[in-house]
């Protein structure tokens, strides 16, 4: 079992004043929703509540409500029934749970189990990640298991400030660490293959780390829209922005239906690595810390953005082997 432990956030607040909490998304294979709400209670406490086959709760726990899905669309919001219905097919109640529960059972075998759990303090990170250990007994299975399980680790953290140059910065800072973060996590080529964290495109990388680019939150808002009209990028801004401006992205040709607007940067890169013993959820939070770390510094990430845009294509700097043993060790 990893004994990793948590790095803190540079910035401890958010713009409220509160601290600064993250969600976690934890997607994996092997375990039923039962087995994955039992692991919650035992850590957390609460209790289930069922919505259907395919979607469970765990409700007052004493960090809030946890959500346990089969994380396919169709199958959460129950759209095969229309399907059905247009084929003349109207089941009973009995015939109808029968069906979800062998639905349930098939899409399992390739469709991500994914716990939602709510934002937690800093704090409150060590006991969902022992729900990670207890799931990782119980036999759940990660990315590396299979070239189907382009299972991932996401991250939900809420955001220090509202302005541009906090935002920008880090941003910044995240594309200038990218590739150092895949190699260092050892992100498996299921997932960088698959459409879920396609990098960002190398006109948006140079257009935002050139620095004469100072924009105020709309050009910002706008530079983003223009160049990454898609959720799929390693990190994916759309909600913060949907957030702060919300009629500027609903104008824009991105996936409305599927952008929850709230006050946070929502890391979408690493693999879950839940069947490795040695791994943890600290792992992925840390290599976020660094990205951090680098904006928190404003000289160090315009000089290293300035050896960006010199040497295009290689590595920046001599920060390089530093961040590298350091993440490693992390990893």
């Amino acid at each position: 079992m990893s004994t990793t432990s948590f790095q803190p956030l540079p910035w401890t607040r958010t713009p409220e004043g509160a601290l600064r909490r993250v969600g976690v998304e934890i997607e994996m294979a092997g375990v039923s929703l039962e087995t994955m709400a039992r692991a919650i209670i035992d850590e957390f406490g609460g209790q289930i509540e069922a919505e259907h086959a395919f979607v469970l709760h765990v409700r007052d726990s004493d960090a809030g409500d946890f959500q346990l899905e089969l994380d396919a669309r169709v199958l959460k919001d129950r759209g095969y029934r229309e399907h059905l219905a247009r084929l003349g097919v109207d089941l009973e109640d009995r015939d109808q749970e029968a069906l979800e529960a062998w639905l349930a059972d098939a899409a399992g075998r390739l469709v991500p189990h994914e716990i939602v759990a709510p934002p937690l303090e800093p704090a409150q990170l060590p006991r969902l990640d022992r729900v990670r250990a207890a799931l990782q007994q119980e036999g759940a299975l990660g990315t590396e298991r299979s070239l189907l399980y382009a299972f991932g680790l996401q991250l939900n953290i809420e955001i220090h400030s509202r302005e541009p140059e906090w935002l920008l910065a880090v941003l910044r800072a995240f594309v200038l660490m990218y590739e150092i973060l895949a190699q260092a996590g050892a992100i498996d080529l299921s997932r960088r293959l698959s459409p879920y964290i396609r990098p960002f495109p190398g006109a948006f990388v140079r257009y935002i780390l050139d620095p004469d680019f100072t924009p105020d939150r709309a050009s910002l808002i706008d530079t983003w829209l223009a160049h990454n009209p898609t959720r799929n990028r390693p990190l994916d801004l759309l909600p913060v922005l949907a957030e702060l401006d919300p009629e500027r992205v609903a104008a824009a040709p991105v996936e409305h239906e599927l952008i929850k607007p709230r006050p946070a940067l929502h890391y979408r890169l690493p693999d879950c690595r839940i069947d490795d013993p040695a791994w943890s959820l600290a792992h992925p939070l840390n290599g976020w810390v660094e990205v951090e770390q680098l904006a928190a510094h404003p000289e160090r990430l315009e000089r290293l953005a300035r050896e960006y845009l010199e040497r295009p294509g290689q590595a920046v700097g001599r920060w390089t082997d530093e961040w590298m043993q350091r993440l490693r060790a992390w990893f």
